[in-house]
């Protein structure tokens, strides 16, 4: 209270009533001068473009918060996709390993094509092989399981970037598909499929290589019969190694989706 106020006081209620309708002034030493004071002094700093203009200001900065935003999601999302690839390739490579360890495919062979030529396993050297063991001879399965062999060579073909694959069919019926027997097989499926075929040893060693099961059954009164085998696409790689396999249950697309995994993650070991 000041001193002016207390000797009004003093005078009694006449001067009390005069001082009630007063309006306190807003000193320099009191809080509401202080605040008064601070806001005057901080409007006589702001300019234009801090006062009127600050819609202008503000549209900048949004694009440069949403441009930083971008630009972290972008690198989040490219970290993320090379975290992706890496485990994808340590997947493929620890399966690898495992099917190395199983000593599938580890063997050499050599047979005869559907043209009578030799055929080894190091003539494949440099190029993507996908392989089925079978018979011409077989109702329903071998040609579903080549159809599908096929409609992968050619999902494959439609990308030029990408190596090209050789389909192969391997008899497990060498009594009754000889050379002629097989050409006139694989010609109704691609006109790249090599069909290979051999004497009955030779068969056989290819067969037990890559693990395949094959047993005739009983002969019928017309001296047919039905060769339990089994059933898989086989996939080696440029180094002639065996990479992959599928069962029936993998379609067409699955298929071609894995080996072009397969083929983005190879590296030859040869020198």
């Amino acid at each position: 209270m000041s001193i002016r106020s207390m000797l009004l006081l003093t005078r009694g209620p006449m001067a009390w009533h005069r001082l009630s309708r007063l309006k306190p002034p807003a000193l320099p030493g009191t809080l509401g001068g202080q605040a008064l004071h601070l806001r005057s002094w901080l409007l006589s700093r702001q300019g234009p473009a801090e006062t009127g203009g600050q819609g202008q200001r503000q549209g900048p900065r949004l694009q440069t918060r949403l441009l930083i935003t971008a630009v972290f999601g972008a690198g989040l999302g490219g970290v993320w996709l090379a975290l992706r690839t890496e485990k994808e390739r340590l997947r493929q490579q620890q399966r690898m390993e495992a099917l190395r360890q199983a000593a599938v495919g580890q063997g050499d062979f050599c047979l005869l094509d559907h043209k009578g030529q030799a055929r080894c396993k190091a003539d494949f050297r440099g190029q993507w092989v996908l392989m089925y063991f079978g018979f011409t001879h077989c109702p329903d399965i071998c040609p579903d399981e080549l159809e599908k062999l096929v409609q992968v060579v050619q999902l494959l073909e439609a990308e030029p970037a990408l190596p090209a694959v050789q389909p192969v069919f391997i008899t497990v019926d060498p009594e009754r598909d000889d050379v002629k027997a097989m050409a006139r097989y694989v010609q109704d499926f691609h006109p790249r499929l090599l069909g290979l075929t051999g004497s009955t040893e030779q068969v056989a060693q290819a067969s037990h290589s890559y693990r395949v099961y094959y047993s005739a059954g009983p002969k019928d009164e017309d001296q047919d019969y039905i060769v339990d085998h089994s059933i898989a696409i086989y996939l080696l790689n440029p180094d002639g190694l065996f990479t992959d396999y599928y069962g029936r249950s993998r379609s067409a697309e699955q298929i071609a989706d894995s080996v072009r995994r397969h083929m983005a993650a190879f590296r030859s070991i040869l020198p």
